[in-house]
């Protein structure tokens, strides 16, 4: 494991997380014996997934000191202000164009928007992010970007957690019921890899915190319940029209104004 790190990331954070996706795919389709409620109680292994993955590879290669130091960075608070302010405002100023778009291009790829009370709604999806983003962040940006930057420049690295990222969610899209399900793959795998440039900005900028890219994230979810009325299509574009000004303000190197976050390998 010490000698493949971030090969065994991604197959263990891939494979903890789809022995939880997979069976509630199966269940939503009446298979037997997965249609059984009790295989819900699967679904935290999507939750912690990337984190556990992360802390296992890291505790076997550098040590538990080494591991515990990844979770510290989700409260690493001393960064600039404005950083948080992005976290906070950013998603709400992606949610908004990405409206405009859909109503300007009329782009008929709309999720249906949540049915209930819109408090309740809210919180749930509060919560739910609340319970998963964070150690997604652990994964994605405390682990597997910083590898990848130590041989690749941000952009190539980007590109790479983007791709893996999106399909890590592929189990998803044959779960009937599940909301994802309706999205179009295409539209949505595209925002995926677009919207991972923007993580690796703040994250990069932020000089390896992970606290303002989780809370971007989790704010970026819990908002998709209140800013309803985006395509999916318009999401990607609004996503990669950003990456994009991203790339050339910032260049490839490192797509932000410090040197890009590495680990060295051993």
């Amino acid at each position: 494991m010490s000698r493949h790190p971030l090969v065994w990331f991604y197959i263990l954070a891939f494979g903890i997380a789809w022995l939880g996706w997979i069976p509630a795919a199966l269940g939503s389709r009446g298979v037997t014996p997965f249609d059984a409620p009790y295989f819900q109680m699967l679904l935290i292994l999507p939750a912690v997934a990337p984190a556990l993955a992360a802390a296992i590879v890291t505790r076997a290669t550098y040590g538990a000191a080494a591991s515990n130091d990844l979770f510290k960075a989700l409260v690493r608070w001393r960064v600039g202000p404005a950083w948080y302010l992005v976290a906070v405002f950013g998603p709400v100023v992606l949610l908004l164009a990405g409206q405009v778009v859909t109503n300007v291009l009329g782009l008929a790829d709309v999720p249906p928007a949540p049915q209930g009370e819109l408090v309740p709604l809210v919180i749930a999806a509060l919560v739910t992010s609340l319970l998963s983003n964070p150690w997604e962040e652990v994964g994605w940006r405390g682990f597997a970007l910083p590898y990848l930057q130590q041989r690749h420049t941000a952009l190539v690295a980007t590109l790479i957690v983007g791709v893996l990222w999106g399909a890590w969610h592929l189990p998803i899209f044959f779960w009937t019921g599940n909301p994802m399900s309706a999205y179009p793959f295409l539209p949505w795998f595209a925002g995926t890899v677009a919207v991972a440039f923007i993580y690796t900005w703040l994250y990069n900028s932020a000089a390896g915190s992970l606290l303002p890219v989780t809370l971007f994230h989790i704010v970026l979810n819990t908002l998709s319940v209140v800013i309803t009325g985006t395509s999916i299509t318009a999401l990607a574009t609004v996503y990669a029209l950003v990456a994009l000004v991203l790339i050339v303000v910032f260049g490839g190197a490192n797509l932000s104004h410090r040197e890009r976050v590495r680990v060295s390998e051993p």
